[in-house]
């Protein structure tokens, strides 16, 4: 079976398709990056809807999907996006934890894998 790397770099690929299901590296907003915890969840949900797109897929197809959030205070903030933005109906196993993540600027971090 083949593997399909998406954007690979020196240290990880931004997703990887094997078989009929598609991994995606934890997203953060580098956009968005120091903004709210809203904004940046809104600008990673794009970046998800481009890598599942590239990888011959959708939102409605995410099987699983972790979040980390940096101070789960904002829990509701992040909710309040993401809420908007998954398929009623289409809902993923979801898991949402409070973790320190790799830089102070980012506030959340979502990584979601789909089939295809």
């Amino acid at each position: 079976m083949t593997i399909k790397r998406i954007g690979p770099g020196a240290r990880m690929s931004k997703a990887v398709v094997h078989g009929n299901t598609v991994y995606l590296a934890g997203q953060v907003a580098d956009k968005a990056a120091g903004a709210s915890v809203g904004e940046q969840t809104q600008e990673i949900v794009g970046i998800i809807d481009a890598l599942l797109a590239e990888a011959g897929t959708d939102k409605t197809k995410i099987l699983s999907t972790t979040i980390w959030l940096a101070d789960m205070s904002t829990f509701p903030e992040m909710n309040a996006v993401w809420d908007t933005w998954v398929v009623q109906g289409h809902t993923p196993a979801r898991a949402t934890v409070e973790a320190r993540l790799a830089a102070p600027q980012y506030k959340v971090e979502i990584a979601v894998i789909a089939a295809i």
